[in-house]
């Protein structure tokens, strides 16, 4: 059996999901990361990902659509700007949104880039949770 530790991922509306955990997978801005109980105590911001929680042979996915993750030897809190479950997702509105955010990028011209940047990980992101990638 593997070690557990404590999980906690608050959203600006609610807890989202408060339970165990053995692994927990996300994308942060150093990359991809995996944390079993006992990590190196880490604070690190979070990309727009799907965020896989581990509990023995279950695993769990979320999109995560930034925020942030604080990593304790026996507890891990995340601190979402947004979190979904794949069923909450609108896959057509997600697609669409990624459209918008290509064709924003392509033009270049009077445009927040960033903003864009942003607004694609997180159509990709949404998308991924329910099409099983990443």
């Amino acid at each position: 059996m593997a070690e557990r530790f404590e999980l906690k991922i608050i959203s600006p509306d609610e807890v989202f999901y408060e339970g165990e955990g053995t692994f927990l997978e996300f994308v942060s801005v150093e990359g991809e990361m995996g944390v079993y109980q006992n990590h190196i105590p880490l604070t690190t911001i979070l990309e727009p990902c799907v965020m896989k929680i581990h509990n023995e042979s279950e695993v769990k996915k979320a999109a995560i659509l930034g925020g942030f993750v604080e990593i304790q030897k026996d507890k891990i809190t995340v601190l979402a700007e947004d979190a979904q479950w794949p069923e909450e997702i609108d896959v057509e509105r997600a697609k669409k949104a990624e459209e918008r955010a290509k064709e924003r990028l392509a033009k270049k011209d009077g445009i927040d880039v960033l903003r864009a940047e942003v607004a694609l990980k997180k159509a990709i992101a949404r998308q991924n949770a329910v099409n099983n990638k990443e």
